[in-house]
Protein backbone atom coordinates (compact mmCIF):
# COMPACT_ATOMS: atom_id res chain seq x y z
CA UNK A 1 0.00 0.00 0.00
CA UNK A 2 1.51 3.30 -1.07
CA UNK A 3 0.98 6.81 1.04
CA UNK A 4 -0.65 9.02 -1.47
CA UNK A 5 -0.67 12.96 -0.42
CA UNK A 6 -3.04 14.89 -1.45
CA UNK A 7 -2.25 17.34 -4.41
CA UNK A 8 -3.77 20.44 -1.99
CA UNK A 9 -1.04 19.40 0.56
CA UNK A 10 1.73 18.90 -1.57
CA UNK A 11 1.24 21.95 -3.20
CA UNK A 12 0.92 24.42 -0.30
CA UNK A 13 4.11 25.12 0.10
CA UNK A 14 4.75 25.93 -3.39
CA UNK A 15 1.31 27.94 -3.43
CA UNK A 16 2.77 29.74 -0.65
CA UNK A 17 6.33 30.61 -1.68
CA UNK A 18 4.80 31.62 -5.06
CA UNK A 19 2.14 33.87 -2.96
CA UNK A 20 5.32 35.34 -0.77
CA UNK A 21 7.28 36.26 -4.13
CA UNK A 22 4.31 37.78 -5.67
CA UNK A 23 3.91 40.10 -2.50
CA UNK A 24 7.46 40.86 -2.48
CA UNK A 25 7.19 41.76 -6.46
CA UNK A 26 3.78 43.87 -5.35
CA UNK A 27 6.01 45.86 -2.65
CA UNK A 28 8.93 46.66 -4.66
CA UNK A 29 6.86 47.69 -7.43
CA UNK A 30 4.85 50.33 -5.06
CA UNK A 31 8.35 51.25 -3.35
CA UNK A 32 9.67 52.36 -6.35
CA UNK A 33 6.15 53.89 -8.09
CA UNK A 34 5.93 51.35 -10.58
CA UNK A 35 3.09 49.70 -10.03
CA UNK A 36 1.46 50.75 -13.40
CA UNK A 37 4.38 49.78 -15.54
CA UNK A 38 2.86 47.44 -18.01
CA UNK A 39 6.68 46.25 -19.17
CA UNK A 40 7.23 45.15 -15.58
CA UNK A 41 3.71 43.23 -15.05
CA UNK A 42 4.93 41.05 -18.68
CA UNK A 43 8.10 40.28 -16.95
CA UNK A 44 6.54 38.84 -13.85
CA UNK A 45 4.17 36.83 -16.14
CA UNK A 46 7.30 35.18 -17.44
CA UNK A 47 9.21 34.44 -13.88
CA UNK A 48 5.49 33.30 -13.00
CA UNK A 49 5.67 30.84 -15.80
CA UNK A 50 9.00 29.97 -15.16
CA UNK A 51 8.38 29.52 -11.50
CA UNK A 52 5.30 27.27 -12.39
CA UNK A 53 7.08 24.97 -14.65
CA UNK A 54 9.39 23.95 -11.75
CA UNK A 55 7.01 23.61 -9.25
CA UNK A 56 4.83 21.09 -11.12
CA UNK A 57 8.14 19.61 -11.92
CA UNK A 58 8.89 19.60 -8.43
CA UNK A 59 5.91 17.81 -7.19
CA UNK A 60 6.02 15.53 -10.40
CA UNK A 61 9.55 14.08 -9.06
CA UNK A 62 8.94 14.54 -5.28
CA UNK A 63 5.55 13.27 -4.93
CA UNK A 64 4.85 11.14 -8.40
CA UNK A 65 7.72 9.44 -8.62
CA UNK A 66 8.98 11.03 -11.58
CA UNK A 67 5.50 10.38 -13.19
CA UNK A 68 2.77 13.10 -13.94
CA UNK A 69 -0.16 12.59 -16.22
CA UNK A 70 -1.11 15.74 -17.79
CA UNK A 71 -4.13 15.79 -16.31
CA UNK A 72 -2.49 15.02 -12.62
CA UNK A 73 0.08 18.24 -14.26
CA UNK A 74 -2.63 20.47 -14.90
CA UNK A 75 -4.49 20.23 -11.71
CA UNK A 76 -1.26 20.78 -9.81
CA UNK A 77 -0.73 23.90 -11.79
CA UNK A 78 -3.95 25.15 -11.18
CA UNK A 79 -4.16 24.37 -7.02
CA UNK A 80 -0.54 26.04 -6.88
CA UNK A 81 -2.43 28.96 -8.62
CA UNK A 82 -5.02 29.33 -6.51
CA UNK A 83 -3.06 29.08 -3.23
CA UNK A 84 -1.23 32.13 -5.22
CA UNK A 85 -4.45 34.06 -6.39
CA UNK A 86 -5.76 33.94 -2.41
CA UNK A 87 -2.44 34.94 -1.06
CA UNK A 88 -1.96 38.06 -3.51
CA UNK A 89 -6.14 38.74 -3.34
CA UNK A 90 -5.51 39.70 0.49
CA UNK A 91 -1.95 41.45 0.40
CA UNK A 92 -3.90 43.39 -2.28
CA UNK A 93 -7.15 44.25 -0.60
CA UNK A 94 -4.55 45.23 2.57
CA UNK A 95 -2.48 47.73 -0.15
CA UNK A 96 -5.29 49.34 -1.49
CA UNK A 97 -7.34 49.65 1.84
CA UNK A 98 -4.55 50.90 4.70
CA UNK A 99 -1.18 50.78 3.22
CA UNK A 100 -2.23 53.32 0.11
CA UNK A 101 -5.52 54.05 -0.61
CA UNK A 102 -4.91 56.74 -3.13
CA UNK A 103 -3.32 54.22 -5.27
CA UNK A 104 -6.92 53.44 -6.75
CA UNK A 105 -6.85 57.32 -7.78
CA UNK A 106 -3.55 56.89 -9.36
CA UNK A 107 -4.92 54.32 -11.57
CA UNK A 108 -7.99 55.71 -12.24
CA UNK A 109 -5.75 58.76 -13.55
CA UNK A 110 -3.35 55.86 -15.83
CA UNK A 111 -6.75 54.85 -17.33
CA UNK A 112 -7.91 58.10 -17.63
CA UNK A 113 -4.84 59.00 -19.64
CA UNK A 114 -4.71 55.82 -21.55
CA UNK A 115 -8.48 56.29 -22.55
CA UNK A 116 -6.86 59.99 -23.96
CA UNK A 117 -4.39 58.83 -25.66
CA UNK A 118 -6.86 56.32 -27.83
CA UNK A 119 -8.88 59.32 -28.69
CA UNK A 120 -12.40 57.83 -27.11
CA UNK A 121 -14.88 60.73 -27.46
CA UNK A 122 -15.53 63.19 -24.60
CA UNK A 123 -18.67 61.81 -23.30
CA UNK A 124 -17.90 58.13 -23.49
CA UNK A 125 -14.38 58.90 -21.39
CA UNK A 126 -16.81 60.62 -18.53
CA UNK A 127 -18.93 57.09 -18.49
CA UNK A 128 -15.97 54.44 -18.56
CA UNK A 129 -14.70 56.96 -15.41
CA UNK A 130 -17.69 56.72 -13.58
CA UNK A 131 -18.08 53.32 -14.30
CA UNK A 132 -14.37 52.30 -13.08
CA UNK A 133 -14.76 55.04 -10.01
CA UNK A 134 -17.70 52.86 -9.04
CA UNK A 135 -16.46 49.32 -9.44
CA UNK A 136 -12.48 50.27 -7.92
CA UNK A 137 -12.73 49.82 -4.16
CA UNK A 138 -9.93 46.98 -2.35
CA UNK A 139 -12.57 44.43 -2.38
CA UNK A 140 -13.83 44.44 -5.91
CA UNK A 141 -10.28 44.63 -7.23
CA UNK A 142 -9.34 41.39 -4.82
CA UNK A 143 -12.21 39.22 -6.01
CA UNK A 144 -11.55 40.05 -9.75
CA UNK A 145 -7.74 39.38 -9.40
CA UNK A 146 -8.82 35.72 -7.75
CA UNK A 147 -10.53 35.18 -10.97
CA UNK A 148 -8.32 36.63 -14.00
CA UNK A 149 -5.07 35.13 -11.73
CA UNK A 150 -6.83 31.95 -12.00
CA UNK A 151 -7.61 32.06 -16.07
CA UNK A 152 -4.86 32.81 -16.12
CA UNK A 153 -3.06 30.15 -13.86
CA UNK A 154 -5.22 27.75 -16.01
CA UNK A 155 -3.84 28.93 -19.10
CA UNK A 156 -0.32 28.58 -18.09
CA UNK A 157 -0.67 25.31 -16.40
CA UNK A 158 -2.28 24.11 -19.55
CA UNK A 159 0.37 25.30 -21.83
CA UNK A 160 2.99 23.98 -18.96
CA UNK A 161 1.45 20.76 -18.52
CA UNK A 162 2.52 19.58 -22.07
CA UNK A 163 6.39 20.25 -21.07
CA UNK A 164 6.00 18.49 -17.48
CA UNK A 165 3.86 15.42 -18.41
CA UNK A 166 6.00 11.87 -18.02
CA UNK A 167 3.93 8.91 -18.30
CA UNK A 168 5.49 6.01 -17.81
CA UNK A 169 4.62 2.05 -19.30
CA UNK A 170 2.28 0.76 -16.77
CA UNK A 171 3.08 -2.78 -17.32
CA UNK A 172 7.08 -2.14 -16.67
CA UNK A 173 6.25 0.22 -13.69
CA UNK A 174 3.94 -1.99 -12.23
CA UNK A 175 6.20 -5.14 -12.23
CA UNK A 176 9.33 -3.07 -10.81
CA UNK A 177 7.26 -1.37 -8.06
CA UNK A 178 5.70 -5.32 -7.23
CA UNK A 179 9.58 -6.33 -7.21
CA UNK A 180 10.74 -3.77 -4.84
CA UNK A 181 7.66 -4.09 -2.17
CA UNK A 182 8.01 -7.95 -2.54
Amino acid sequence: MENRVSVWKANLNNGIILGLAGVVFTLALWFTDQTSNNKIGYLWFLVLAVALYFMIKSYRDNYLRGFITYGQSLGAGVVIMLYYAIISAIFGYILYKFLDPGLIDKMLIAAEEAMIERGIPESALEQGLNVQKKMMTPAFISVMSVFSTMLAGTILSLLISIFTRREGNPLIDDTIEDQIEG
